[in-house]
């Protein structure tokens, strides 16, 4: 059994991935790998809080490998932190860290060359499958999602808090990845196959910051047990 850590963004594609990853007989996915800005407790970029990140791997049942990071943060220091992060992944036994990127080369290139020092390697279970059908897929796989931030240089910030169903894929304009891979929007995944509970969200305020809409949403104690 191939031990895998999964760098997990709180996100429709990271969530995918581990669903994917558990229908291999040879993978035994053994944590959830999250950067957190450590200023706000919130994952960056999605905006997710820690509270929700908490409840989303109690549902998956997965220890989280949080990555506290200050703010703001260069380049440097996060490198230094996951550097750190995969000295402990060595020391645990873990094998291959996972992502959820779909077809960005140069994210790829940039994963993949800060792994090759450490000897663990780099898998992508979703690379390159066409987003449209991904997308629909998730969806018809009981995948069920928030969109948490929006880039308003790319999309109206009226889609943000918005469910990612099949309903927001056929308003998106055509312009926009149906996945969102190049950062148009992220998720908050709170049901799926993935999960053994349903988490139970409830939204908050929303939020313009830094040409970027953010839609928060709490966990509330209802979830509800899947088996």
């Amino acid at each position: 059994m191939k031990r895998v850590l999964l760098s997990w963004s709180s996100g429709k594609d990271s969530a995918w991935a581990l669903h994917v990853l558990r229908k291999q007989l040879n993978m035994e996915v053994v944590g959830l790998l999250t950067t957190l800005n450590s200023e706000f407790q919130r994952v960056a970029m999605h905006g997710t809080r820690l509270s929700v990140l908490e409840a989303q791997a109690e549902a998956t049942r997965l220890p989280l490998w949080i990555v506290p990071l200050p703010w703001p943060c260069s380049n440097e220091t996060y490198e230094q932190r996951m550097s750190e992060v995969c000295n402990r992944a060595i020391r645990e036994k873990v094998d291959a860290i996972a992502f959820g990127d779909l077809f960005l080369p140069d994210v790829r290139a940039y994963r993949e060359n800060q792994l090759k020092p450490t000897g663990l390697e780099p898998l992508f279970p979703l690379w390159e499958l066409p987003t449209a059908e991904l997308a629909r897929e998730m969806i018809a796989g009981g995948l069920r999602a928030k969109l948490t931030c929006v880039d308003t240089k790319q999309l109206s910030p009226e889609f943000s808090g918005r469910e990612f169903d099949a309903a927001l894929l056929n308003d998106l304009p055509p312009e926009i990845d149906p996945c969102g891979e190049r950062g148009e929007f992220h998720t908050c995944v709170y049901d799926g196959p993935m999960f053994a509970t349903r988490l139970n969200l409830e939204a908050g305020e929303v939020v313009d910051r830094d040409g970027f809409t953010f839609a928060d949403f709490r966990p509330v104690p209802a979830s509800i047990d899947k088996d």
